[in-house]
């Protein structure tokens, strides 16, 4: 009963340890996650730590059946493969999140080089959905290569003899799961306030996720939200929001990229009020009117 008469406050940012601020949302109210974790001990996260097993099953308590979570990890290289990754993606199944899609985040312009492999330039995305597939999806597509209509070969026979069939290529298909972007200023955000946080991932990585998985007015949720980038992307695209992170330096530098949205957006509607659609019949009628194409004489 105590549970029910939760309400959930969105659009806000908190600042507090993970674990036990999502204690205090409801169960079953969250559509979508997208957080990384400060996996591995790579960068000082301010001298905080994080507890991944009670942050995964508190994420399963606030996730709404057919809710998605998407958790962008790579490993530490220090030999070798920490391999934490997979560690983590075993332990959300072991609780109870069904592992939907292992997709790959690709950098394009990683700095990071190793001198006896090759240089590493990706962390996995892990998609989780709670009972089942996900309640949403709105797949991303990419223009195909030849469209239009063209002889396909179709039931080819033991003889080698390939059959033809006249058939239509769509204009689009659907993205692969390895989504490339480009890091740094520029390409991971034009906001250089985000990089006084140490580990900022791509504006258009939480976009493409937020776009996907939920729909608007729904809830997305960053439970490590660091910078404040899917926060800032659910408010550019109609969703609301929740982002809790330990660190208060980290909250106001997710509050700044936030505010940014809202003032571009009155920007945006006070240019559009400065320049209004003309009326159908600012000009008065003449015999010449645009209503005919032939001259009168």
């Amino acid at each position: 009963m105590q549970e029910q008469a939760r309400t959930l406050e969105t659009n806000r940012l908190i600042v507090g340890d993970c674990v036990d601020t999502l204690s205090e949302i409801p169960e079953c109210s969250i559509d979508l996650t997208v957080t990384s974790p400060p996996y591995d001990k790579l960068r000082d996260y301010n001298g905080f730590k994080f507890d991944a097993k009670g942050i995964g099953e508190a994420l399963l308590r606030v996730t709404k059946n057919g809710g998605v979570v998407v958790w962008v990890v790579g490993d530490r290289i220090d030999g070798g493969r920490s391999m934490t990754s997979f560690r983590q993606a075993v332990m959300f199944q072991d609780i109870g999140f069904t592992v939907h899609d292992v997709m790959i985040y690709q950098k394009k312009n990683t700095p990071f080089m190793r001198s006896n492999a090759y240089t590493n330039a990706w962390e996995f995305m892990f998609v989780l959905s709670k009972n089942g597939a996900p309640s949403a999806f709105n797949p991303l597509k990419v223009p195909t290569a030849r469209n239009g209509e063209e002889l396909l070969t179709h039931n080819k026979l033991p003889d080698g003899i390939n059959k033809k069939r006249r058939a239509r290529l769509n204009k689009e298909k659907v993205r692969t799961n390895i989504w490339a972007y480009a890091v740094g200023l520029g390409g991971t955000t034009r906001d250089k306030i985000a990089f006084q946080h140490p580990a900022v991932f791509p504006e258009k990585l939480a976009e493409d996720h937020i776009l996907s998985w939920t729909n608007p007015g729904d809830v997305v949720l960053d439970p490590m939200c660091g910078s404040g980038t899917t926060c800032k992307m659910a408010k550019l695209h109609g969703r609301k929001y929740i982002g809790i992170d330990i660190s208060q330096e980290y909250i106001e530098i997710a509050q700044q990229r936030i505010d940014t949205v809202e003032q571009h957006s009155q920007q945006a509607l006070t240019i559009k009020s400065s320049f209004p659609l003309p009326t159908r019949h600012s000009c008065p009628p003449t015999r010449h009117s645009c209503e005919s194409r032939n001259p009168v004489f």
